[in-house]
């Protein structure tokens, strides 16, 4: 999926060039890495929030037209309004098609009705993480990722290196002897985990209430 975003470059810098800006409906920016001096970008918002809000947006190598010219970029780093859920200001890096990137990559998990400690069990899944970053060169960058759910039973996780991954790809934390886990099916009791129902048996009785006598007049 090829993702492209236009640009132009801006060359009045500082806080009020910024609020002058975001009124006229456009988002500060910047771009930098690849051996070249960083530069100050700007950016429709309109334009560039229909990108923003797909997933795809978060994990690709994106297509920049700055000034008529494209590059290869990621996004690394942005900032929202607290209210108005709006770009306040995002940050851009250029990639070599010859060196690897460390990317931030979602999960997604299928078969989750089927898997045995689910239909079977009744047991509930826990998504412990919900993304994993991987190191691979651009071309390699997967989307996503897939997380295979359907033979877990009750009780067991997925853990980092039972995910197969696309070929040059590879995690972090993996390379880091970090077997994290990803996924894990939990056991429930009457609608609510054992932990949660043995916490409330072991819970002293609550006082009976008592009413308060009428003061004397």
């Amino acid at each position: 999926m090829s993702i492209s975003i236009n640009a132009v470059k801006r060359d009045v810098k500082g806080t009020g060039a910024s609020r002058r800006a975001r009124r006229a409906g456009n988002v500060p920016g910047v771009v930098y890495g690849g051996g070249q001096a960083a530069v100050n970008l700007e950016l429709n918002h309109k334009e560039l929030f229909l990108q923003f809000r797909h997933e795809a947006f978060h994990a690709s190598i994106l297509d920049l037209i700055l000034d008529g010219k494209k590059e290869s970029v990621l996004l690394r780093d942005f900032q929202m309004h607290p209210v108005r859920n709006t770009i306040q200001h995002i940050d851009f890096q250029r990639v070599s098609a010859n060196e690897k990137i460390h990317v931030k990559v979602p999960f997604h998990f299928i078969n989750a009705d089927i898997a045995p400690g689910v239909k079977l069990g009744d047991g509930i899944v826990a998504h412990i993480l919900t993304e994993a970053e991987v190191s691979c060169l651009p071309k390699d960058l997967p989307e996503f990722l897939t997380v295979e759910l359907a033979a877990l039973e009750i009780g067991h996780s997925v853990h980092l290196s039972q995910i197969t991954l696309p070929k040059g790809v590879e995690f972090v934390a993996l390379a880091h002897g970090n077997d994290a886990a990803v996924a894990a099916i939990a056991k429930t009791r009457g609608g609510i985990s054992d932990d949660a129902a043995e916490a409330t048996e072991d819970a002293p009785a609550a006082p009976a209430a008592t009413v308060a006598e009428p003061a004397a007049e």
